[in-house]
This record gives structure tokens, C-alpha cells and sequence, in this order.
């Protein structure tokens, strides 16, 4: 027998944030071309194309839902303190590879610049090899267009290395956005941290576990310490 909420067909899940009110209909559809072209190439081997986007955790993870006798209540006891936000800015290849870096509070245009800087000298390699270019799709945070970043932009073309700028509100034709939301929704789930060392292990645990369940291969960038801001 159907339940009730099999009859009204629906299900229970968490809601979303949403821009969707914010998005031009008409700019979006054009750059969704776009991308679509760019993922074919991708998936004939024409290219190579990478998702970037930040995130961040906190010491107090979120506490989910899970199964319990009735009567019964898992309680998660919350640290002395809930510390400083610890952000991850990753590049996602589907099915390959997850690059990533870690620092304590925000990413800098010079933190982004230093990653960016080594995914062109992979591209250079990349392109003098095989002759294909890396595309790396992103949104448009202050520190992806800022005047030190764009005076890169040349040099970075030069080695191979293109950026594919996301429409604005659109977070959700960005893949790697699944992979932030797996990653707190099942691996940081309902925990809490004593202090921000043992989070940064928990998110480098984490995503290692998913990168072994779906067979492609991580790396996490390490910063100078003049690199951190």
C-alpha cells in the first residue's frame, strides 16, 4: 500500500538556496551552449576542462538526519569555541582528478593567482604534448577578475591555459558544486572539531575517501606561508 507521501508524490529532502530569480534567462541559455560545446570537446579528449569554486567549513558541522529508536536522540556536544572558517578552493575534472588548497579564514587574489599559475604550467606541458588546451570554468568572485588577476590572463592564455566565466546566479551549471555539497552532506556530516588542524584533517580525509570510491586521483596544493592571506 502507497503511503501518503507516495500518493501526493513527494519526498523528503533538503531545500536549496537559490538565485534563480537573479539569472538573465537570455545570458544564461547562451553561455549553457557554450558549455555544452566545451564538455563535448571534453569528453572527445579535445580538451582538458576543470570546474573551480570555494567553499568552507567551520568546526560545527551541520547535524543531518539519520535513524533512531523511538525515544531515542543522537546530541552532538558542541567545542569550547567555534573558530575561524576554514576555506577549500578546488578544480574539479570530472572523473580524473581534484585538485585542491586549504587556508584558515578566506583565498586571497594572490593565493588564487598561485594556484592558477601552477594549473598553467600543467597546461603548457599539457598543450606542447598532446596540443590540447585546459578551460577551467568559474564564477565571478571579486578575487577571480581582480586587476592583478586580469594582468595575468595574457601570460596564462599564452601557456594554454583559458578561463570560461559563469554567468552571474548561475552556481549551478558549476559541477563542482556537487562535489562541496557530498562532501559536508556524508563525509563532515554531524561532527564536531576541537580546533581548526584537526577539521583541515577531516576535509583532506574526506575527500581522499571520495576520490578512492570514485577511482580518480587528488591533490592538495600547499601554500608558502607568504601565500596564506
Amino acid at each position: 500500500m502507497k503511503t501518503n507521501s507516495q500518493k501526493k508524490k513527494i519526498i523528503w529532502k533538503r531545500a536549496r538556496a537559490s538565485h534563480k530569480q537573479k539569472q538573465d534567462p537570455l545570458r544564461r541559455s547562451l553561455k549553457q551552449a557554450d558549455q555544452d560545446m566545451l564538455e563535448l570537446a571534453a569528453s572527445a579528449g579535445e580538451i582538458d576542462l576543470k570546474y573551480l569554486d570555494e567553499s568552507g567549513f567551520c568546526l560545527w558541522s551541520s547535524n543531518g538526519y539519520t535513524y533512531y529508536p523511538i525515544g531515542a536522540q543522537k546530541r552532538l556536544e558542541q567545542t569550547k569555541r567555534r573558530g575561524r572558517r576554514l576555506s577549500i578552493l578546488g578544480l574539479l575534472q570530472p572523473c580524473i582528478s581534484f585538485s585542491y588548497g586549504l587556508v584558515i579564514v578566506r583565498f586571497s587574489s594572490e593565493s588564487y593567482i598561485k594556484i592558477m599559475e601552477n594549473e598553467a604550467q600543467q597546461a603548457e606541458l599539457e598543450m606542447k604534448s598532446t596540443g590540447r588546451i585546459r578551460v577551467i570554468i568559474q564564477d565571478n568572485g571579486p578575487i577571480h577578475k581582480s586587476l592583478d588577476v586580469q594582468q595575468k590572463w595574457p601570460q596564462w592564455e599564452s601557456q594554454g591555459l583559458y578561463i570560461f566565466f559563469l554567468p552571474e546566479y548561475c552556481s549551478e551549471m558549476n559541477k563542482i558544486e556537487r562535489e562541496w555539497q557530498q562532501l559536508k552532506n556524508h563525509e563532515l556530516v554531524g561532527k564536531m572539531f576541537e580546533d581548526e588542524l584537526d577539521l583541515a584533517y577531516a576535509v583532506i580525509d574526506g575527500i581522499e575517501a571520495r576520490g578512492e570510491r570514485g577511482d580518480y586521483t587528488t591533490n592538495r596544493f600547499k601554500f608558502s606561508s607568504r601565500s596564506r592571506s
